[in-house]
């Protein structure tokens, strides 16, 4: 690894410590909790077979002990890297903390990664070990394990299906414990010392990059130091309490659910909820009904669109009282966010908008009980967020950065719908000439692992470059535009930035996802377009429209003049010279796993750009339709060739 000088970050935030006396670093303070709370106080709540289990503080310290003790048996040493992987669950987080308790590093990753994602990063990151979920995780690891000659034990934490392999690699999660238990009585008071000795400078964590540009991924490292501020700082936003339900949704491979998941909800002493699977997230949310709430904006986008659609397409009765109703919502909280006071009859009808539509509407989301609400990821359209608040949800935008920290957040009193708030006390920002923001502050990561060239592109006396454009408004808060590379001059002058019209485009329920393109050299705006294959299948339904394949209902005159509709709606809001004039609808949804969408969901533009560069010809060159002849990755490694012909429609004339 290229030298990296560790730094404490959490002695120099300009933010004042909230619990200094839980100690430094994540061992620490769980070590805190466990003496403060013992058996006394739920950690965690998880869902198995339909029922509800618990975690108390002391069984998740005992967990994390004899893990960390488990693996020391098995030779981890300081400074070790292990590999994570699996859904959400309780195992996760104790491996991540059993590993930092042996002053050792935590390498997260994505669940659906593909064995050779895998590979990439157990190699880049040199790990030793890993702990994995299942037999599924496990098969990836087996395909690739003779390529890392360092990795050396497999962890899995569920057994079904993988008791008959005979891997010398493999072990399971209670045999290592078992082995922990073993070490601790010949080896007595091992763990505390480690805890002790821990200091917020040591390297705990690599957070891999999701590689939007179309680049491997890079892993920024992080010290206890680095994490710490953000947790802190959201702590001072927004105060999280003991009895307070969270909702474990975010990957813990993001930093993201690094600073809530680990950071905020250690400090807090808040409860940690797990749904059984990703399948039953909604419903066991629902059933959870959280105080504190975050997800990816995609998922916001999702929720508030598909909501749209069942109303659509619900009987006649419902329909009348949602279009009575809402819009009473929404007056209530554009009254809130203006900080004015609503009109008498608003205030009037609330309480039977809230009975009627409003409040039936939280309790189906599984947001009756919540009090905080960030969106994650990318910046989430005002129009989305508008309609959360309309519904009483006390939705904000934030804006963080893996390697740059937690850089601005909103007040719950003082929201914009176009900003992502403002910067904490001990963060500078600045705009740069080219209008890039770089920013400053104790959660500024240290560097790429094994990557000084790229650490030194981005990270300057202390400054971190973002490759975000931005500005700071007239308030103090962040205005995010777009990612400098995608920002693009128009022949007309106009200086355009696609994902503002891209995310107003994803509050239709019936576009799943929107790429925008234009540029100087192109005469106008157009845009590709993926449907919401299940709200559009309704819909098509609901008017007899006969179709037999996601790509056969994509191309149908009626759906074209659907999406045609939702363009013509929001060019209503855009500069002449910035209007979308020809759009098409693709044959298939953006894919992951064909290396179109991060694993977070972001559209990996310049890879798309290159593959479906004859289709971005054909509409630019006037052509009515366009052939696509695409390979198709599957998962199992099998790979095959779609051929197809997709149309292109002018939006002016898509319905003649």
């Amino acid at each position: 690894m290229a030298r990296l000088e560790a730094r404490s970050g959490a002695a120099a935030s300009g933010l004042e410590r909230l619990y200094p006396e839980k100690g430094d670093t994540w061992p620490k303070i769980l070590k805190y909790n466990y003496e403060k709370y013992g058996d006394r106080h739920i950690a965690m709540r998880y869902k198995h077979h339909g029922i509800w289990q618990t975690y108390s503080w002391k069984d998740y310290y005992l967990n994390v002990k004899y893990l960390a003790l488990g693996l020391l048996s098995l030779g981890f040493k300081p400074g070790d890297k292990l590999l994570v992987i699996g859904d959400n669950a309780p195992q996760w987080y104790h491996a991540e903390l059993a590993a930092q308790a042996n002053h050792g590093v935590a390498v997260g990753l994505y669940s659906d990664l593909t064995p050779q994602e895998i590979k990439y990063i157990a190699a880049n990151s040199e790990a030793r070990f890993a702990v994995v979920e299942d037999q599924e995780q496990v098969d990836k690891f087996l395909q690739v394990k003779d390529g890392l000659n360092r990795l050396e034990k497999i962890v899995y934490w569920r057994y079904k299906g993988v008791s008959g392999y005979t891997d010398a690699a493999l072990t399971g999660y209670r045999q290592v414990q078992q082995l922990g238990q073993k070490y601790e009585s010949e080896h007595p008071g091992t763990f505390e010392q480690n805890i002790a000795s821990g200091s917020p400078s040591d390297i705990c964590a690599i957070i891999y990059t999701s590689g939007t540009t179309g680049d491997v991924p890079k892993g920024a490292v992080h010290t206890y130091g680095t994490l710490l501020p953000g947790a802190e700082y959201y702590l001072h936003l927004d105060p999280w309490y003991e009895d307070d339900n969270i909702a474990s949704y975010m990957p813990p491979a993001w930093i993201t659910e690094q600073w809530f998941g680990i950071g905020c909800h250690l400090l807090s002493g808040a409860i940690l909820n797990f749904a059984e699977r990703p399948e039953t997230q909604q419903q066991d949310i629902r059933e959870i009904g959280p105080d504190i709430m975050y997800y990816n904006s995609r998922i916001w986008e999702r929720q508030a669109v598909t909501v749209q659609a069942r109303i659509k397409g619900s009987d006649p009765l419902k329909r009348l009282i949602f279009r009575l109703f809402m819009p009473v919502g929404y007056m209530m909280a554009d009254a809130r966010l203006k900080k004015q006071k609503p009109g008498f009859f608003v205030k009037m009808l609330h309480p039977l908008a809230d009975f009627l539509v409003l409040r039936p509407l939280r309790d189906n989301l599984g947001l009756p009980n919540a009090r905080v609400c960030y969106t994650t990821g990318a910046i989430l359209s005002p129009d989305a967020i508008r309609f959360y608040h309309a519904l009483n949800v006390p939705l904000k935008n934030q804006y963080a950065l893996t390697e740059g920290g937690a850089v601005s957040c909103s007040r719950t009193d003082d929201i914009n719908l176009e900003t992502a708030g403002t910067v904490p006390r001990g963060t500078e920002v600045r705009i740069n000439a080219i209008g890039e923001l770089l920013c400053k502050q104790p959660g500024v990561f240290l560097g790429y692992y094994q990557d000084p060239v790229k650490t030194a592109e981005v990270l300057k006396d202390g400054w971190f470059s973002s490759g975000d454009s931005a500005r700071i408004n007239e308030e103090g808060h962040v205005v995010f535009i777009d990612r400098l590379r995608d920002l693009v001059e128009m022949t007309c002058g106009e200086r355009l930035a696609p994902q503002l019209i891209e995310s107003r485009l994803k509050f239709s329920p019936y576009i799943r996802d929107a790429w925008v393109m234009a540029g100087p050299d192109r005469a106008y705006v157009s845009a590709i377009i993926t449907i919401d294959y299940e709200n559009v299948s309704r819909w098509a339904d609901r008017r007899r429209v006969v179709y037999t394949t996601f790509n056969d209902l994509s191309q149908k005159p009626e759906v074209y003049e659907l999406i045609r509709q939702d363009i013509e709606r929001i060019n209503k809001t855009l500069p002449e010279g910035c209007r979308v004039m020809k759009y098409t609808n693709l044959h298939k949804e953006f894919d992951p796993d064909e290396s179109e969408l991060t694993r977070n969901r972001k559209l990996r533009k310049k890879f798309v750009g290159e593959r479906y560069r004859e289709l971005i010809n054909a509409i630019y060159s006037d052509k009515t339709e366009a052939p696509i002849e695409a390979q198709i990755k599957y998962r199992d490694g099998r790979s095959g060739i779609l051929k197809t012909t997709i149309s292109i429609k002018s939006v002016k004339e898509a319905n003649r």
